[in-house]
């Protein structure tokens, strides 16, 4: 037995938080790592202990290894969590935890050594006999390598980072010339991501379901499944939506996963928590595509049908201890869904987001569980992954998680970021993703480009939001004002107040009126050829409830500025910005060759000089952000007047970079 009493958790925002919960119920001391932008964060405000390991950059913080375990050996710490991402499947770091004395929660090194790596880890499949992609695995990692290996695969292929997964380092390619041309965006990616710039090349199955095993061993040589989790909703490469049990699932293709699951554990003598994952076709055959050695993001879902803490398990192993249970005393119940909360844009290609939380207020309620790791007030810096939470929920069939869910999302307020909660209640709102038919390809058949626009409001949005607005400013001037009475509430010297609000999406305009009718907190609200009556039954600091048209709506709101308030009707949000208060307003003209930043983050490469030529879409600059690079193209044909910034250079949201004429 190897017995500890605290914990290092190596990681930051949900993940540092929902470890540092189980390790504090368990009774173990909990210290967190932060790097400057994180010092305020919820994970350093949750642990016992909190210790400044360097900036912001992750090649600064988070991913080194001498910095982690220097904080772990001062705090006295007895074992070290990686969470997932960063240094979770780094074998070196692993290793150095035990040549300082610390018990690593998590596999041996020689285990992510193989597994954590995708070319050996499918190579070591290939002996034991599981079925693989067909690819390119090779140690010759030259251009001309890749070139050559592809002209045996038939197009289309994906490029993958060897050494990590979460989508970087990964490109979809239709041609030998998309090949050779993003093969070096793929290793830089890599490389910024985990340290290495390793590739492989695996024939891209492109309508397969994304179905893993969750596995987990003890140190005695008892390996045991945890069922499966589908995995298909995916944008980038990456989850957006997860789901346990698999809605195509049988008992015998679960037997046959899992045997595979198992086999591939054992074969590397592991031991702890990890994820076999497997792509899954029409005819029920199944491929082996990586093995993630360590925790995984949607772990919450298989802790929701076998009511077990994974974490929990986890720190267990990692104490020598053997595994309480066995593959038949293990059981499933019910359904569990998982939806992650990205800031990002939709209608912008999912481009992550940075800036500050104006409000977070998640939803609450009977099996909705929310991991988070965010607060209201908190800058979200460019630096890191851009997931900051997510919600699950559980019901004893699937359609009542479902539903469960998208209730719990229209109930979660995120002002002040873009991200995606409004597409998440999309997906889970269409048919295929009802009927449980959804493929990796599910995006990418469901929604167009135009799909992803924001929701205009309707006139009953602008009402709602107008009578809000007007009773939130009262209560402002109220608790400003000692000599405000209830009783003048919406009443002057000449009667009764009528108040005026303008209201503007693109080409709609809404000129509205509000009145009140009496003091049982109806108004009445007009427009120019509409009006409507609504019922206000409660307002507080950040929620409401109203009537109109005697059907009930939730509200979330907060006021982003004077005149400008952001409200969720029902999970629809928007940003009311009253006309009649803000007077003069810009719009950023794109299209004209004025090139910006599109979001905060580094710039990695300049492409073009003052006086040369470019044309519509050619790429002329790469930015990093927030583990990813993307590559920023010109809008227009012309010649480059100025360029405004340099390689290697921190750049902010909509800072002009390059002017073309």
């Amino acid at each position: 037995m190897r017995r500890f009493d605290s914990i290092l958790v190596a990681n930051r925002g949900e993940i540092a938080c929902r470890i540092l919960r189980t390790a504090q119920k368990l009774g173990y001391k909990t210290i967190a790592i932060y790097s400057d932008p994180d010092a305020e964060s919820p994970h350093v405000q949750l642990a016992n202990q909190a210790i400044r390991i360097g900036p912001g950059p992750v090649a600064e913080s988070y991913l080194v290894p001498e910095l982690v375990i220097q904080a772990a050996l001062e705090s006295g710490a007895g074992a070290v969590h990686p969470g997932y991402g960063f240094l979770s499947e780094n074998a070196a770091f692993a290793e150095a935890c035990a040549e300082s004395g610390l018990i690593f929660i998590g596999p041996t090194s020689d285990a992510i050594a193989i597994m954590g790596d995708k070319a050996r880890s499918k190579r070591r499949m290939l002996e034991v006999g599981i079925p693989c992609i067909p690819g390119y695995q090779g140690a010759d990692q030259t251009d001309s390598a890749f070139l050559n290996a592809s002209k045996d695969m038939e197009f289309p292929i994906m490029i993958k980072a060897a050494a990590g997964g979460g989508g970087r380092g990964m490109r979809l390619i239709n041609n030998a010339e998309q090949l050779v041309s993003s093969l070096d965006l793929a290793r830089a990616e890599a490389r910024s991501a985990f340290g290495s710039d390793e590739l492989i090349l695996e024939k891209a199955i492109t309508t397969p379901r994304h179905v893993e095993i969750q596995i987990f061993a003890d140190e005695f040589g008892n390996t045991i499944h945890l069922g499966e989790r589908d995995c298909s909703v995916q944008r980038r490469h990456q989850k957006v939506i997860e789901e346990a049990p698999c809605p195509v699932m049988t008992n015998e293709l679960r037997g046959l996963m899992g045997h595979s699951a198992i086999e591939a554990a054992k074969s590397v003598s592991y031991r702890g928590a990890g994820t076999v994952e497997f792509l899954l076709d029409e005819s029920e055959k199944f491929y082996f595509l990586e093995m993630n050695t360590r925790l995984q993001v949607e772990h919450p879902v298989t802790e929701s049908i076998t009511g077990l803490d994974l974490v929990s398990l986890q720190i267990s192993v990692a104490q020598g201890e053997c595994l309480p249970f066995t593959q038949e005393e293990v059981r499933f119940t019910g359904h569990s869904i998982e939806a992650r909360l990205y800031a990002e844009d939709p209608s912008k290609d999912f481009l992550p987001a940075t800036g500050n939380i104006d409000l977070w207020a998640p939803a609450d309620g009977l099996d909705v569980r929310i991991d988070d790791g965010i607060t209201t007030g908190q800058e979200i810096p460019p630096f890191y992954d851009p997931m900051l939470a997510k919600i699950i929920c559980s019901g004893p069939d699937r359609e009542t998680a479902r539903q469960k869910l998208v209730g719990a999302l229209k109930q979660t307020a995120l002002f002040g970021i873009p991200n995606n909660r409004e597409f998440l209640i999309d997906c889970l709102e269409r048919q295929s993703f009802i009927k449980g038919e959804v493929t990796t390809a599910f995006i990418s058949q469901e929604f167009e480009s135009d799909s992803f626009k924001k929701y205009k409001p309707l006139f009953e949005d602008a009402a709602i939001a107008a009578v809000i607005e007007l009773l939130v400013d009262y209560k402002i001037y109220k608790e400003s004002s000692l000599n405000v009475s209830n009783e003048l509430k919406d009443w002057t010297n000449v009667g009764v107040l009528a108040a005026r609000k303008r209201y503007q999406f693109d080409e709609i305009i809404y000129d509205l009126s509000v009145s009140v009718i009496d003091r049982k907190e109806r108004y009445m609200v007009r427009g120019l050829d509409q009006s409507t009556e609504i019922k206000v039954h409660y307002i507080d600091g950040c929620s409401s409830l109203v009537s109109i048209e005697q059907k009930k709506r939730e509200v979330q709101y907060c006021f982003s500025k004077r005149g400008s308030i952001h409200i969720s009707i029902e999970g629809r949000e928007a940003i009311y910005s009253d006309l009649i208060q803000n007077e003069g307003h810009s719009t950023r003209m794109t299209g004209e060759g004025r090139i910006v930043a599109p979001m905060h983050g580094l710039m990695l490469r300049v492409a073009v000089e003052a006086g040369e030529l470019v044309q519509q879409g050619q790429v002329i600059a790469v930015l990093e952000a927030m583990k990813m690079h993307y590559e920023i193209c010109s809008e227009v044909d012309g010649l480059v007047s100025e360029v405004l910034v340099s390689s290697g250079e921190q750049v902010a949201s909509d800072q002009v970079l390059i002017e073309i004429d």
